[in-house]
Formats: C-alpha cells, structure tokens, sequence
C-alpha cells in the first residue's frame, strides 16, 4: 500500500516479520542533525553516528534521503501538518492490514529517537502494535516497569557510552540490543542472547534478554566499542 510519511515492504529486515503474521509500516527520518533543524536521536554516540544504516540499502539513493529530509523539515517546521499525515498513514495502514489478515505493527523510529509516547501517537490508536529501539535509559525504563501505553515496546540500543545503563535496564526486566561481530553469544554479561536479526518483530521477544545483531555496513569497521567484537 502506497503511504506518505510509512513505508511498508521496502525494508530488508522488517519484511521477515510477513513470516510471522505480521506487516510492518515503518517511519524513516534523517538522523541526528542530518536535516539541519533539530536533533532527533538525541542519545546518539560516536559509534552509532558512524555505524547508521541511514545510508544503507535504499537509503544509499540521494532520491531517498531527500526524502528522508523533507519529511524530517516537517516535522520541525509544521508539526501539526506532518501529525495529521502520519495519523492518515496509520490509520490506512491498520485498515490495509485488516482487510487482507494481516496483523498490523508500527515503528516510527527508524532512523530516529523520538519519544512517540509523549507526543500521544501510539495511544491513538490502541488497538495497533508499536514498537522503537531507544538509547534513552529513562524511556526504556519507564517501559520495564509498566509505565508506558501498553501496545509500545521498547528494546534499549546498547552503545560504547551506555554499557551501565544496558545492563541496569536488562536488571530491570527489560530488553537490551547489543550488536557483535562474528557469531552470537549464547549468554552476554549475564544474560540470555536471542537473535535479533531473525525478526524486526522486537515485541515478540521474552523479557529480559540481550537482542543481538550482527555488524552490518559501516558497523562492520567500528574501533569505537559500539560493535562488541567476538
């Protein structure tokens, strides 16, 4: 289905979710301060500014990340047009899903770390699955202990600046996504490791485990300590 502001079945990753029973609509922002207004992943580290897969895949495409960036101008320069878009884009994309059988999930952090809760996204629609990685360790906090809208989960990104607050949140009963070289651990720090990359379908996963991804793209080369390698 054609949307505006989501994208459904251009990722490589969140396709493997049709396999499930699931379709997944995901919102793809320019990162960080790409955009030249605000700051939308505002926990960010070096490694992970160098690691992003922003220009991976499609996002390889100049065409693509225009795009990427317009829609990221909107978000700052008229908020309210771009939360009318995207609630019409949700709201289609649910519909889509239900008439074809399809149970429907949304990620509207794909390149971002905005906190949807706080702006009553997914609240507005409660009937539909949302998720995000986050680095920031109070949301993914606040998700462990029960205290965000019920149909949001949050996994925490694991980076070479946030070790403590990963390991306290895995503590917490939350989930942790570390990214490694090399084959996966079946125990880190502790804790079990599931595979990350089988799924994009992070609500799917048990409670707290590690969520380990493989290196990919510039990752592949990182020296700072966001990759841990084996």
């Amino acid at each position: 289905m054609k949307l505006n502001l989501l994208s459904v079945g251009t990722d490589a990753k969140t396709v493997k979710g049709d396999a499930f029973g699931w379709q997944t609509a995901i919102l793809y922002l320019a990162p960080v301060t790409v955009a030249g207004l605000g700051n939308v992943c505002p926990f960010a580290s070096e490694g992970c500014k160098l690691g992003c897969l922003y220009s991976a895949g499609r996002g390889a495409f100049s065409n693509v990340q225009k795009a990427r960036i317009r829609k990221t101008r909107l978000f700052f320069e008229a908020f309210d047009t771009f939360k009318e878009q995207l609630f019409q884009d949700i709201q289609r994309f649910g519909e889509g899903c239900a008439k074809e059988g399809n149970q429907a999930c949304v990620r509207l952090n794909g390149t971002s770390d905005i906190a949807w809760e706080r702006l009553g996204i997914p609240q507005s629609f409660p009937s539909l699955q949302f998720y995000d990685y986050t680095k920031s360790p109070l949301r993914a906090l606040q998700f462990a202990k029960g205290a965000l809208p019920s149909n949001y989960h949050l996994t925490f990104s694991r980076s070479e600046t946030n070790q403590d607050s990963a390991i306290e949140i895995l503590r917490a009963g939350g989930n942790a996504a570390f990214v490694f070289s090399g084959a996966l651990p079946f125990i880190h720090a502790g804790f079990r490791v599931v595979d990350g990359d089988e799924s994009d379908l992070r609500f799917r996963d048990p409670s707290g485990v590690v969520v380990g991804l493989q290196a990919k793209g510039k990752a592949k080369k990182d020296a700072t300590g966001f990759v841990i390698h084996a």
